[in-house]
């Protein structure tokens, strides 16, 4: 494949260092009002609200290893900031509420940690402006132990095609898109059960969408595409 032609990038948003996983963390603190007027967004915001979504994930991830109910209340803000349009299926599972359950049973009594949960819980949603317009496709599937699940989606010419996987935690998932003749055009296969693929291609037309489990577990994934 010519990168000229089609530019594909397998990656994703790096997890925060330390230092700036305190700043964000400071964010937790503030008082979780109404969120200003927004400035038009760009035309990349469905991908962008992928790329966050994924950063959420990972700051989630970190959390719970390290047991900070104040980790998993930035990864909730983040996921709260990003609407998205859920498909048939299971229910999302990496969502803001879900993280503020999470949060809540391991605030254990701790009067800070629970009030700001409660102030997250009690915004009015309905009346806040999103950066990120109706958000990405949200597709969660149940994905057994070294099983390939696939579908295909349009890409449209000369726009950002951005794909996550993000698994439940219990297995590597591995991402790879296709032409429909068999191609690959783009494939993460780092051991995590994140993998990101981001592609443009300027004739657009299909892309074969192919969710990996590496594992020997099944494993949920929810599957966001712009």
């Amino acid at each position: 494949m010519s990168m000229s032609r089609d530019q594909a990038v397998s990656g994703r948003p790096m997890i925060p260092s330390a230092a700036l996983l305190l700043a964000i963390l400071s964010l937790a603190a503030a008082p979780a009002g109404p969120q200003a007027q927004l400035p038009p967004p760009d035309p990349d915001t469905e991908a962008a609200a992928i790329a966050q979504m994924v950063t959420a994930a990972e700051v989630a991830a970190w959390a719970r290893a390290n047991e900070d109910g104040q980790a998993l209340l930035v990864a909730a803000r983040m996921l709260d900031d990003v609407r998205t349009r859920p498909q048939s299926g299971d229910e999302p599972f990496l969502t803001a509420d879900v993280l503020l359950d999470e949060a809540e049973r391991m605030a254990g009594d701790d009067p800070a940690v629970r009030a700001q949960i409660l102030r997250l819980r009690t915004r009015e949603k309905g009346v806040r402006a999103s950066a990120f317009g109706p958000g990405p496709i949200v597709i969660v599937r149940r994905v057994r132990a070294r099983e390939t699940f696939g579908f295909e989606v349009d890409a449209r010419p000369n726009e950002v095609l951005r794909v996550a996987a993000i698994g439940d935690g219990d297995t590597n998932i591995d991402l790879v898109l296709r032409e429909r003749e068999g191609a690959v055009l783009c494939s993460d296969s780092s051991l995590d059960h994140y993998p990101v693929c981001t592609l443009v291609r300027p004739r657009g037309g299909p892309v074969r969408i192919e969710v990996v489990n590496r594992g020997s577990v099944w494993s949920r994934v929810q599957i966001l595409t712009n």
